[in-house]
């Protein structure tokens, strides 16, 4: 079911199916921000990944001796979430462990998601509990916003620019085009002014992965210079994305709290790369924002 949150400047539409946001309109103008799941390109605007950002090895993971199966991503985008509690401008939604969930994941969770809508900016966020009384909890989660691009008309996206907040220069890692896993060479684009102009083959080697906190703030803008909406997080890691070789009409700018395996990756769950754990009974709490216009 779709809910809304609105005010005087932006109407936001959010699917329980996924906790995903799938609308943000100027009320000034009408503009769509968020890609509307074309499948001919994505077929999705902005799932939630849990618990896991990205592919595992064998699409599956070794924990205390036995391989579970897991989709890229995680299952918490393909699930129904319940409504927990909404006002005009926050909403709140539960994903909770069940027996579909176990046969996935051996742990016992609560996932909530959030929303708060204040003027033109839209919260994101995130609490996991481990609900078990004796076990500690492993974990990943991000996000996955797909953003119209271009937004004026054009025929193309090329010339639009992603803004990187204080670097000149945005150091990356590929993922394998054919296993989705990460590659171990890295990479380097240069920036002009923070900024790298999207141009037609700049996605098509695949996803930017980039670690270490490089920057908690990236914005989109057009070819004149003028800021579409900018990205504000504190995550470890983020990802920049639109489909290989489509031209697809959208940019997915991507807060990460974990990623794919390595592509030599050959240990155990609690061996991977930015793994996030949870003791019995603690919490995570983390947000992100993005802010529409200037």
């Amino acid at each position: 079911m779709r809910y809304t949150l609105e005010n005087d400047i932006l109407r936001v539409e959010i699917d329980s199916f996924g906790a995903e946001i799938k609308s943000v309109q100027s009320k000034a103008t009408g503009q769509e921000y968020m890609w509307q799941a074309d499948p001919k390109y994505w077929g999705r605007t902005s799932p939630v990944l849990f618990p896991f950002v990205g592919k595992l090895k064998n699409d599956s993971f070794l924990h205390g001796g036995k391989t579970y199966s897991m989709p890229q991503h995680g299952f918490a985008r393909n699930m129904e979430h319940c409504l927990v509690s909404k006002t005009d401008s926050a909403i709140w939604f539960k994903l909770v462990t069940s027996n579909e969930t176990l046969e996935q994941f051996p742990f016992s969770f609560i996932l909530r998601i959030g929303y708060e809508l204040i003027e033109n900016e839209l919260k994101v966020m995130w609490e996991v509990s481990n609900n078990s009384v004796d076990k500690h909890m492993h974990f990943g989660i991000g996000a996955h916003p797909a953003f119209n691009c271009p937004v004026h008309g054009e025929e193309s996206k090329d010339g639009y620019k992603l803004y990187f907040a204080g670097l000149d220069e945005l150091h990356y890692y590929r993922n394998d085009m054919q296993t989705g896993l990460a590659l171990k060479d890295g990479h380097v684009l240069a920036l002009d002014n923070h900024r790298a102009v999207i141009t037609p083959d700049f996605f098509d080697k695949g996803t930017y992965i980039a670690e270490n906190r490089q920057t908690g703030e990236v914005g989109l803008e057009d070819p004149q210079g003028n800021r579409i909406l900018t990205v504000l997080f504190n995550a470890p890691l983020f990802g920049i994305w639109s489909p290989e070789g489509k031209q697809a009409p959208f940019v997915c700018i991507e807060p990460w709290y974990g990623r794919c395996d390595s592509i030599d990756f050959e240990g155990t769950l609690k061996a991977r790369d930015y793994d996030n754990v949870l003791e019995a009974g603690n919490r995570f709490n983390t947000s992100y924002v993005i802010r529409f216009g200037a």
